[in-house]
């Protein structure tokens, strides 16, 4: 087996060992209010549960040259956003998201997103998600070598939920077929959800 330390070896490759082993990894389409409330939507793949009690979620933005990217900057600001699970029928849309705007442009106009007025925060969300979570900032934490923060972690606390009817079952479960979500793997490459099975888990 091969073996590493990742202070011996560049940032670029510490990347790519990370997104092409832990995979595959969901996707958080993100929407937030910047610039002249221009509505700022970006994908981001470092996404997972926190806590169901209460319904937390987190989202890591990686800085570029130590600068802090829009959507953490909106965040932070303005301790609201939401967050979209990327699915199969929106993820090439989602994709021209990633595109490097300035923040006076809005992703959505180019990737053709349709924006819906939330409930109870004031950043809308988009039509073309299956799932949309409401969310208030519940902490920002800068992490990173002393003097050198390289990633803001963004805990959300969900307020609201949004879920398509074609995709609730009757137990209060999601239809993982109907809800189609992709992954990320490394490079341009996304996956599908694949074949499920089940293991019983122990007493």
């Amino acid at each position: 087996m091969l073996s590493f330390d990742p202070n011996q070896i560049s940032e670029r490759q510490n990347y790519k060992f990370l997104i092409g082993t832990i995979i595959p990894r969901p996707i958080a389409f993100v929407t937030s209010t910047g610039t002249d409330e221009i509505i700022n939507g970006a994908p981001f793949s470092y996404f997972n549960v926190v806590s169901s009690n209460p319904p937390m979620i987190s989202i890591a933005v990686q800085r570029k040259a130590g600068q802090m990217k829009d959507t953490a900057r909106n965040i932070i600001k303005n301790k609201e956003f939401v967050v979209h699970i990327v699915d199969q029928a929106n993820v090439e849309q989602i994709n021209e998201t990633a595109a490097n705007l300035a923040p006076t442009e809005s992703e959505l106009i180019r990737a053709k997103l349709t924006t819906v007025p939330s409930e109870k925060i004031s950043v809308p969300g988009v039509k073309e998600a299956k799932v949309r979570f409401e969310c208030v900032l519940e902490k920002a934490v800068e992490l990173g070598e002393a003097g050198n923060v390289g990633v803001d972690l963004l805990i959300g606390k969900i307020v609201h939920y949004h879920i398509d009817e074609t995709i609730y079952q009757e137990d209060q479960r999601i239809d993982p077929d109907q809800l189609a979500t992709v992954s990320r793997l490394a490079g341009n490459n996304y996956a599908k959800i694949g074949e499920i099975f089940e293991i019983v888990r122990p007493d």
